[in-house]
């Protein structure tokens, strides 16, 4: 097994050495606990995968922790959120550091668990699937922001992508598919069938055959404004139905809606959010884009592009131990004067700066591409600053003093 460095590695080391308990959040598959097992191999490790485990913490929690000594890594701990309240007890005893690492695919329930149980005595890291800066040995941390300093230090760790883009955006980021030789599609159906039919739909309780169209129909969707009527239509179920349930997949980490940015300067913008999976080859699967050469040339490949470049400036927040709910946003409104709808694909906000940045499928980026961003200079107490056109460009260029198309590679 090939295993590759996480970029979060250092963040979460020094999280563990400064608080009792760490959590680590992330969808099924991105690598938790084989990431632990290698980083922290002092520790020892229960999962609650095991039945006989969850049985074992849920009746006889103190013969559980003898079993179990710290400092200990919980896998799944959401599976018997029970444990919690035996955890707070032990940190509460002592002021030693390093005690406890959990790990959750289900964040926001657990979430509610450690509000009740753990608030204070714990902090919070996301792992996504692995960021094309792990997979090339990118040896830079910070999230992506299109300043002037991020673009110089970027530059200098630059690494061209010795694959074809469209081969990565259809292999997808889970760690498996890069460890082993796993044949795409096989991997893909197990997953669908083992982790996604099996977990989720222990919370949406619907028949196989509906749950599989439900997540097939949401896929198509990827980088759209999220519109529950039309999923539930087609889907054939209750509006409030698909409400539910694409909740479950956000708390999951499948799918995360992107905000749309709200101010009063704005009063004709759009408050619908989009929806973006956060695994472009599960989407590419559930679609049945079966290799990269078709889904390049298709009708999706723009939405499928700009879900893998959403996908990858999350990463990098996450990977640098960053909460980036509430820096990053679209915007999507009327101007007075024109009968259109005009877009920016992503509103990055920093330190009172409004970062526009488009996504585009394109290697001959224009200057017109951001023509909306001046709608951000109506938003008062708010300094627009360099905009940024993310596409297939070879290099680096400036189409204006303001505005920077960048190749992927900078991302």
């Amino acid at each position: 097994m090939t295993y590759i460095k996480r970029a979060i590695t250092s963040v979460l080391k020094r999280r563990v050495a400064s608080n009792k308990c760490t959590l680590i959040v992330g969808a099924r598959q991105v690598g938790k606990s084989t990431f632990v097992k290698h980083e922290f191999p002092e520790f020892n490790r229960a999962s609650f995968d095991d039945r006989l485990t969850r049985l074992q913490a849920r009746e006889e929690p103190k013969l559980f922790f003898i079993n179990n000594p710290c400092p200990l890594f919980i896998d799944e701990v959401q599976k018997e959120g029970s444990i919690l309240e035996n955890v707070k007890m032990t940190v509460d005893e002592t002021d030693e550091r390093g005690l406890f690492i959990l790990s959750c695919s289900q964040s926001l329930e657990l979430m509610k668990g450690v509000s009740e149980s753990l608030a204070g005595r714990v902090s919070v890291l996301e792992l996504a699937g692995l960021s094309m800066r792990e997979i090339y040995d990118v040896d830079f941390e910070k999230h992506f922001i299109p300043s002037e300093e991020y673009i110089r230090e970027r530059e200098k760790k630059l690494k061209p992508y010795k694959d074809d883009i469209w081969e990565i955006i259809h292999k997808g980021s889970y760690p498996e598919l890069y460890a082993f030789d796993r044949e795409w599609q096989e991997y893909y159906s197990s997953y669908v069938s083992t982790y996604l039919e099996r977990d989720i739909n222990e919370m949406i309780s619907a028949d196989s055959v509906t749950f599989t169209k439900f997540l097939t129909v949401v896929a198509a969707r990827t980088g759209e404004m999220l519109n529950y009527a039309n999923i539930a239509g087609e889907v054939g179920v209750s509006e409030p139905t698909i409400k539910k349930w694409i909740s479950i997949l956000e708390r999951t980490g499948i799918v995360y809606l992107l905000q749309p940015y709200s101010a009063s300067a704005l009063k004709r913008a759009v408050k619908t959010p989009k929806i973006y999976f956060r695994d472009t080859g599960l989407a590419c699967y559930l679609t049945r884009w079966l290799t990269a050469d078709t889904l390049k040339c298709s009708a999706v490949a723009g939405n499928m592009f700009e879900t893998f470049v959403v996908s990858e400036i999350l990463k990098s927040y996450s990977n640098e131990g960053k909460d980036y709910k509430f820096s990053i946003f679209y915007y999507r409104g009327k101007d007075k004067n024109s009968s259109s709808e005009n877009e920016i694909d992503l509103v990055i906000e920093e330190d009172g700066i409004l970062y526009p940045v488009e996504i585009k499928m394109s290697g001959n980026p224009k200057a017109n591409m951001g023509a909306t961003n001046q709608v951000l200079d109506k938003i008062e107490n708010k300094k627009r600053g360099m905009g940024a056109i993310v596409c297939l460009i070879d290099k680096k260029t400036y189409l204006r003093e303001n505005l920077v198309a960048l190749p992927i590679e900078f991302v």
